[in-house]
């Protein structure tokens, strides 16, 4: 079974609330579809469930097959542990085992995995060449555990006589998404910036610990907030306790506050002389005494621990130092412990508690627990399962990552042959453990010893010579645990494990205690010179052994004054405005800038202009939040924020934040934009056409010395790059063009061109009606042509592309071709200048049909006067000039249709009438259903109808094709050549979302034109389009590079 292709998705069963599932059906869809030559998956076979986050219907719809039976699975995957006797043999099996580092409470399911001969992958072990873990959940616990503590906070001061905005908030799992929940976050911090806090209660300090995921979710929800964040040093002052007590005019009143702590504001030295430094820390906690009791719990609101603890490291807080602080007057509120650290960092917190019951109440003066908000102490929160809360976002999230390489895991026999990542994350294999792993049963053979001992404890094992040897450091995760190990018995000596604490991911640290024995001092000392080389290979550091114990930490930690990776980067900002279809891919692009999925071609690409370690910020702003905030989610480095274009003070606030502005509002806002823009010195990119209004603003850009880069999309943008990049190649060879033909289409896919017009709208179609009504000019042969626009229709010739000979297309004139004849530099050699646009075969005689009934006309008709509601076939019946007893029974069929459409001239031909009544039909015109009163013309409910009827649903697929044909004369050779460059591009699902080919196409280029501006390619100030090699040379380069083709051919 092994290997397969065949994957089982497991019925979670460890807790009612696990709502999680490793795939969603998005992610399903996309492996079963793309091929199981591609994705290694030929089936997926889904346990059913009935509290699965995605019901099984779901996942049966994108051909997913339902049954408890997953037998025939060669890769199983599930969240949690499956229970020991669920393990099927012979099998890949895939999910948070929990026993990489010898947890006791696991073992009896390795057991199981090693009998069965399963070869299990641990999620907690794939880890990125960034040395962090690729599948984890830890933001997600502290968003969830952030809303409930709120929630509870809320109550809590309303028991204390204080009604608070938190008490209109839910638990995260009551509402419909992370965004929605996210909103009435948003809702509560409005209500605080305006109405306030009462004064009783603040200032209102929240104290988060750590730096990790966990701490970055719960900082994420409270940043929605009015907040300051203020140094652990300056808590003091901001609690109040060193000035008046706040009235009802102070700043905290309308806002809360934050504070990040981290282990060098818990533990201060206990020798003055010396300061903290976290490598010491960590080999020698016993030489730090706690101080979080005094110098930061006094002045905290509420704790939200978010920090990994051990129990050789000072408690954050014990009851009793708590108990101090009561009798004191602490302010404390309560605790919200999302590590669930029972018994832990903070003593008193001795429960887990649950989703549905989330609180419990601690009293430190009676030392009692309660199950209720009433009464004196503190309120708190300790549940183990945070991050289900959202199991949606969750999940694909979690999905999105896991999707990229289950089909490795599902497809390879031999693990050698998996990428190295994933070959590292199998512990055992074939019956045994992988050799990175083996350390699992060596450790476990001293497990049986009293863990507590605190003595040489040397009657364990019969060796003359004894010392205690602590390692702390990346025991596990970079497996130096190993080492340590062949160390000691290569030198024939014992080891015995008294102690071991490990860290919860791999930036944690883990700590072991040895007892180390030799049958020789000789040995033994050579065994502690081998492990002091293994802990510093750069140094030669002299231990120093006091009482027949050693202290020394295997691998490298960073100390507290190194930067990490992320904090040496530059942050550049670009600010996004308009959160349409189109800025989702732009966002994307731009915020992976420095990760690892751009790596590879901005590297190539941008060549020694672009700095390497720099970070892009993007922050997206829109009219309503809420748009943004679904278009920022799941991406790294996006910030939601919301903006009124006409707030010119909020608007400048953004822009100055920024280095470069993309403008993806309706073309008319652009002016004000890029007047913003010029006042702040700021770059702006836009993908609309470059109007007169934008055109006057070109020496106040070149004076402010910004680029204001335009028509930066498909058509504009791409179209301009291809046919400069084709003109000016046969310009460098001496060649003429005599003739330049462009045309350009979104069009659906064929497969989704599945009605009488094979046309659709992903917008509003009054964009597309109008622009069918412009008129057109063009030259041909020599010959200027004029098209009114009333007949733009009907000029739509049969077009063919060689290279796509299946699609039956058509093109119409677009507009007034020979402004690109000069703008191209082509105007006087090229005697045929023509762009078009496409369309499939049959559509301009239909819509010039509609257009001759009068289904585009924008007057207002007179059905709809003075309040009158006519039905769709009563307006149908006027517009083909029936009277009202005409009209029961006559437009009911295409034929009667279509035979009143030539009685009226409006075709000549049976089958383009017949077309045409099929649309008719097809978009409701028959039907006798009441028009809404918001109609008031002919061309309003054309606009209602299509939008409605031509819109394509959640997994249709849209088209993009555009193709230039440019025929070259070579004076001096007499030679000709015809060349040409196609672009084809289909919407695709990315992350579980249809993104269009057109918004994708759109939003791409004007990424690549901010992202060009950043790393300086383009120092031409003022207003441009993309008609220069400085911008459309490395714009088509990373074009190509990132993965959106065009195919170029000459003959």
């Amino acid at each position: 079974m092994l290997g397969n292709g065949v994957v089982g998705i497991v019925s979670e069963t460890v807790n009612k609330w696990e709502r999680r599932a490793p795939l969603t059906p998005s992610h399903c869809a996309r492996l079963l579809h793309s091929g199981s030559d591609k994705t290694g998956v030929s089936r997926i076979i889904v346990q059913p469930s009935t509290k699965r986050i995605h019901h099984d219907a779901l996942y049966e719809e994108v051909g997913c097959e339902i049954s408890e039976d997953l037998k025939e699975c060669g890769l199983i995957l599930g969240i949690k542990q499956p229970k020991p006797e669920m393990v099927l043999p012979d099998r890949a099996y895939a999910f948070f085992s929990h026993t990489h580092k010898a947890q006791k409470e696991n073992m009896p399911l390795l057991d199981k995995i090693l009998k069965e001969r399963v070869s299990l992958y641990d999620y907690e072990l794939i880890v990125g060449d960034h040395g962090r873990r690729l599948l984890a959940f830890g933001k997600f616990a502290g968003r969830a555990g952030f809303i409930d503590f709120l929630r509870g906070l809320g109550q809590r001061y309303l028991s204390l006589g204080y009604s608070t905005p938190f008490l209109s908030l839910g638990a995260p799992y009551m509402y419909s998404s992370l965004a929605a929940a996210k909103a009435a976050v948003i809702s509560v911090g409005e209500e605080i910036a305006t109405l306030g806090l009462p004064a009783g209660i603040c200032p209102l300090i929240f104290v988060f610990t750590g730096s990790g995921n966990v701490s970055s979710g719960a900082q994420e929800i409270f940043k929605l907030l009015p907040h300051t964040f203020v140094e652990p040093s300056r808590l003091p002052g901001e609690s109040g306790t060193d000035a008046a007590p706040p009235t009802r005019t102070s700043k905290r009143v309308f806002q809360v506050y934050g504070c990040i702590v981290t282990c060098k504001d818990m533990v201060e030295h206990k020798d003055p002389k010396k300061s903290f430094d976290k490598a010491d820390y960590y080999a020698h906690p016993e030489h730090y005494n706690p101080v979080f009791h005094e110098k930061i719990a006094p002045y905290a609101s509420v704790i939200v621990n978010c920090m990994y603890w051990e129990k050789r490291f000072p408690r954050l807080l014990s009851t009793k130092q708590f108990q101090d602080l009561t009798r004191k007057g602490c302010k404390l509120v309560g605790i919200s412990d999302i590590t669930c650290d029972i018994g832990g960092s903070i003593e008193f917190v001795n429960q887990t508690t649950q989703i549905d019951s989330p609180f419990f109440r601690y009293d430190p003066v009676k030392d009692s627990y309660h199950q209720d908000m009433e009464g004196d102490g503190v309120v708190c929160s300790a549940v183990d399962i945070l991050p289900t809360e959202f199991a949606k976002e969750a999940s694909k999230h979690f999905g999105d990552i896991l999707s990229e390489f289950v089909g490795y895991l599902a497809s390879t026999k031999d693990i050698r042959k998996l990428p190295a990542h994933l070959m590292k994350a199998c512990i055992a294999h074939g019956g045994t453990l992988t050799p990175l792993y083996e350390y699992i049963s060596r450790m476990r053979k001293f497990d049986d010893s009293d863990e507590t001992s605190k003595g040489h404890a040397s009657h364990h094992f019969n060796k003359k010579y004894t010392t205690l040897v602590s390692l702390s450091g990346h025991l596990f995760d970079q497996f130096l645990i190993n080492e340590a190990l062949d160390i000691i018995e290569a030198a024939s000596g014992s080891f015995h494990l008294v102690k071991c604490q490990v860290g919860p991911s791999s930036h944690a640290m883990s700590y072991s205690e040895l007892e180390v024995g030799a049958d020789d001092e000789e040995a033994l000392n050579k065994i502690i010179d081998s492990l002091t080389s293994l802990a510093n290979p750069n140094e030669n550091q002299v231990l120093k052994q006091e009482a027949n114990r050693i202290s020394l930490r295997v691998g490298k930690v960073l100390d507290g004054g190194a930067k990490k990776e992320n904090d040496t980067k530059k942050k550049v900002g670009v600010l996004i405005i308009g959160a349409g279809r189109v800025c989702q891919p732009a966002a994307e692009m731009l915020a992976s800038i420095g990760g690892m999925s751009s790596q590879q071609w901005y590297k190539t690409c941008m060549e020694g202009d672009f700095e390497e370690n720099i970070d892009v910020q993007v922050t997206v702003a829109s009219l309503y939040l809420k748009d943004a905030e679904e278009i920022t989610e799941g991406i790294p480095n996006a910030n939601p924020v919301q903006l009124d274009v006409s707030d010119t003070s909020t608007l400048h606030k953004y822009i100055s934040e920024a280095k470069v502005v993309i403008s993806l509002l309706p073309a008319f806002c652009h002016v004000t934009v890029a007047t913003a823009c010029i006042e702040l010195k700021k770059h702006l990119v836009t993908a609309s056409y470059v109007d007169e209004a934008m055109s006057k603003l070109d020496e106040k850009a070149k004076t402010a010395g910004i680029t204001i880069l335009g028509e930066l999309g498909l058509d504009p943008g791409i179209d301009h790059m291809m046919a400069m990049k084709m003109i000016n190649q046969a310009h460098v060879r001496k060649g003429k063009i005599k003739s330049f033909i462009s045309y350009c289409g979104g069009l659906p896919s064929p497969a989704a061109a599945n009605n009488p017009l094979a046309y659709k709208f992903s917008w509003s179609p009054a964009g597309a009606i109008r622009a069918g009504r412009n008129p057109a000019t063009y030259k041909s042969n020599g010959e200027i042509i004029n098209v009114d626009g009333k007949n733009l229709y009907d000029s739509a010739v049969k077009y063919r592309l060689p290279g796509l000979p299946a699609f039956a297309l058509e093109g119409l004139p677009n507009r007034n071709s020979l402004v690109y004849g000069d703008l191209y530099g082509i105007g006087k050699e090229a005697s045929t200048v023509f762009r078009g646009t496409l369309r499939y075969e049959g559509f301009g005689q239909i819509m010039g049909i509609l257009s001759r009934i009068g289904l585009f006309e924008a007057e207002p008709h007179p059905l709809f006067k003075d309040g009158k509601k006519p039905t769709l076939q009563m307006f149908l019946s006027d517009l083909l000039k029936m009277k009202s007893d005409e009209v029961d029974g006559s437009l009911r069929g295409e034929k009667a249709i279509s035979e009143r459409i030539i009685s009226l001239g409006y075709s000549k031909e049976q089958e383009s009438a017949v077309r045409a009544a099929k649309t008719i039909i097809f978009l409701g015109l028959h039907e006798q259903k009441e028009i809404p009163a918001s109609c008031k013309s002919a061309f309003d409910v054309s606009c209602l109808l299509m939008e409605d009827r031509l819109a394509y649903s959640s997994t249709e697929q849209d088209m993009v094709l555009l193709h230039h044909e440019v025929e070259v004369e070579f004076p001096d050779s007499k030679l000709k050549e015809k060349h040409s460059a196609t672009l084809l591009e289909f919407g695709t699902i990315r992350n579980g979302k249809m993104v269009t080919a057109m918004a994708y196409t759109v939003g791409i280029p004007a990424a690549i034109g901010a992202l060009l501006i950043l790393g300086n390619k383009i120092k031409t100030r003022g207003v441009l389009r993309p008609l220069e090699p400085e911008v459309y040379v490395p714009a088509m380069d990373i074009l190509q590079a990132y993965g959106i083709k065009v195919m170029e051919k000459v003959e």
